[in-house]
């Protein structure tokens, strides 16, 4: 049988990883849960998103045999990796900031993280900024509003320039910012935007590639033993919460695959 690839964020930003994993295992079978009960994660507790994470998977594997989870959420990846990994046997791969990629290719040694408030101040981001950029100066930025700015586009194709605007205001006038971390899997859907209003960044760097290529190696044994097996599997996405906007949710993720949307329930 082909891979089993469940991907779950708090909503749709860990499609940006999704894509990437697709394109390097094209043939596996893939399921998606946003947890929109609990959007965003942001600012939500440790204990809350080690339960939402344990309640999910768990409620996921119970019905479809996992063979690998990526946590496509920088917030969440910073908490919930150690109980995850110890409750389940099958591979377990994190989402983090790409912090040493954006330190060595930084031409000004200038770089700017823009991520979740809840990420930016984690220990463990800290600890990665101190061992990759000590020679660097780490402009901060903590957005949820950004978050909720990519939610809307995916839904209704628009984005709010003047919203963003506000967002990135501290980074306009720095002239030595040339790269910036995406350090939340849903900046990626606004790079272009980003890109109109930083024009001075040279480079804009996210973890997704790195990502795919873990989950690669990590199932090279099975995809293997799959080239041979044509058998269709449906892609399948879920939800934690039936909103009034499930049916444009649905539309979306359609576009990137999944055939249907369905409620999972998880208290």
């Amino acid at each position: 049988m082909k891979p089993t690839i469940l991907l779950y964020d708090s909503g749709m930003g860990g499609l940006t990883v999704y894509d990437e994993v697709r394109k390097a295992l094209p043939n596996a079978h893939y399921l998606y849960c946003f947890d929109n009960a609990c959007f965003p994660y942001s600012e939500k507790s440790e204990s809350v998103l080690n339960h939402r994470a344990l309640s999910i998977v768990q409620k996921i594997a119970e019905k479809y045999p996992l063979d690998l989870v990526v946590v496509a959420c920088n917030t969440a990846s910073t908490v919930v990796l150690p109980a995850l990994r110890q409750a389940f046997s099958f591979p377990i791969v994190g989402t983090v900031p790409a912090i040493k990629p954006a330190a060595e290719i930084s031409e000004t040694k200038t770089i700017g993280l823009l991520a979740t408030k809840g990420t930016i101040v984690r220990q463990y981001v800290l600890d990665l900024i101190d061992k990759y950029a000590k020679n660097c100066v780490v402009e901060k930025i903590g957005t949820t509003d950004l978050v909720e700015i990519v939610e809307e586009k995916q839904q209704t194709g628009i984005v709010d320039l003047a919203r963003l605007k506000a967002v990135v205001e501290p980074w306009i006038d720095n002239k030595d910012l040339d790269t910036v971390i995406l350090g939340c899997t849903h900046f990626p859907l606004v790079k272009t935007e980003l890109q109109e209003l930083l024009p001075q960044v040279k480079f804009f760097v996210d973890s997704g590639c790195a990502i795919a290529k873990r989950v690669k190696n990590l199932l090279s044994e099975q995809i293997i033993c799959s080239e041979s097996d044509k058998k269709p599997q449906a892609n399948l996405a879920f939800c934690t919460a039936k909103t009034e906007n499930f049916f444009a949710r649905e539309k979306v993720m359609q576009k990137w695959g999944f055939i249907s949307l369905m409620e999972l329930n998880c208290k």
